[in-house]
């Protein structure tokens, strides 16, 4: 399904009093990776954000995403899918932006990680994916069952290949209306996904939605689709036996 995103409110109106996250690192192998927790008061599920192209856990637009989910009840954490060293090398080389099974493993250690801490593990986990962080944001919601939804900004979902038609969790596809290219590529991937899914085209906007009013569309858009299915899954009914 694909549908245009009609203008909101100024971006003012989103933002209230903030809560200073929680500064967290988590090991992946030998790479150890910064983290930026935020975990409102009766929050019932956590985001994961993966970020894209030389971007990372201080991106300002996945802060003011953050921030507008937290204000929601939702939990967040934004990390850096690469070190300080790989962030050097990326910039000059480009290379590791486009290493999806990398930034896809570092995003499943991290999604682990959260499972495994006292005050998260009872969250249902979304996935937020911008630019090539949305592809390892798919590609790890194919092979982690409690991922149970993925938001896509401006992101790559072609880049996920055969993993799309794996991905179980329900995923919206949130694109710009002036980034013609990455929206062809998004229209394809959305044939590919067998979940529930969702293309919604912002009019106006350009891949990184800097025009005004754009970035707070995503904010709803995203609190809507998390709130509704960033839910824990279903236990699976115990099997009925027979009676002696």
């Amino acid at each position: 399904m694909s549908h245009p995103a009609g203008q909101r409110s100024g971006r003012g109106a989103f933002m209230g009093s903030k809560t200073t996250p929680d500064a967290l690192s988590i090991q992946a192998g030998t790479a150890k990776l910064q983290g930026l927790l935020r975990l409102p008061p009766d929050a019932s599920s956590l985001v994961l954000f993966a970020h894209g192209s030389g971007s990372g856990r201080l991106s300002p637009r996945n802060t003011f995403v953050a921030e507008h989910l937290r204000q929601a009840g939702i939990a967040t954490l934004l990390f850096d899918l690469l070190t300080e060293q790989e962030e050097e090398y990326d910039a000059a080389t480009a290379e590791l932006r486009f290493d999806i099974p990398l930034l896809t493993t570092r995003l499943a250690v991290a999604t682990e990680w959260a499972l495994q801490q006292p005050r998260l593990r009872s969250l249902a986990v979304g996935y937020f994916g911008a630019s090539t962080g949305a592809a390892a944001a798919l590609a790890a919601a194919a092979e982690i069952p409690a991922v149970t939804a993925v938001v896509s900004r401006g992101g790559r979902p072609d880049l996920a290949g055969p993993a799309l038609s794996r991905v179980r969790a329900a995923t919206l596809l949130i694109v710009g209306g002036n980034d013609t290219q990455v929206l062809a590529l998004n229209r394809a991937a959305l044939r590919q996904l067998r979940c529930e899914k969702e293309l919604t085209v912002v009019s106006g906007a350009t891949h990184l939605f800097v025009e005004p009013g754009t970035l707070e569309q995503v904010t709803t858009l995203a609190t809507a689709w998390f709130s509704r299915h960033a839910q824990p899954r279903a236990a699976p009914a115990p099997a009925v036996t027979g009676t002696k």
